[in-house]
């Protein structure tokens, strides 16, 4: 993936950088595990995604409105996965610069 599949490529570039932020953030342990939860989260729907769309190109190389659905779908989860990660890194900016849990 890290090789070949763009969107993977960009979102551990990503991941990476908020890794080094999260280590910095004076946020609860909780609070930090669960950013890393989320981070990671987006990477492996990432994957999943990119393995859903390699078998639907092998099995149906021509169009097909089930391998569209197959392929959106996937692309809806790691939508889902993103916006998830950046709600979460909202409130953690939030609290950081309130001092406020959530």
């Amino acid at each position: 993936a890290l090789t070949k599949e763009t969107a993977f490529q960009q979102e551990a570039f990503i991941y990476l950088i908020l890794l080094v932020i999260l280590f910095f953030l004076p946020l609860s342990i909780l609070f930090k595990c669960i950013l890393f939860f989320a981070n990671t989260l987006v990477l492996i729907v990432e994957l999943l995604n990119s393995a859903i769309e390699s078998i639907v190109d092998m099995a149906s190389p021509d169009y097909h409105d089930d391998a569209k659905r197959a392929k959106d779908l996937g692309s809806a989860a790691v939508f889902t996965s993103i916006s998830l990660t950046i709600a979460l890194w909202l409130c953690a900016v939030y609290i950081v610069l309130t001092g406020k849990a959530v």
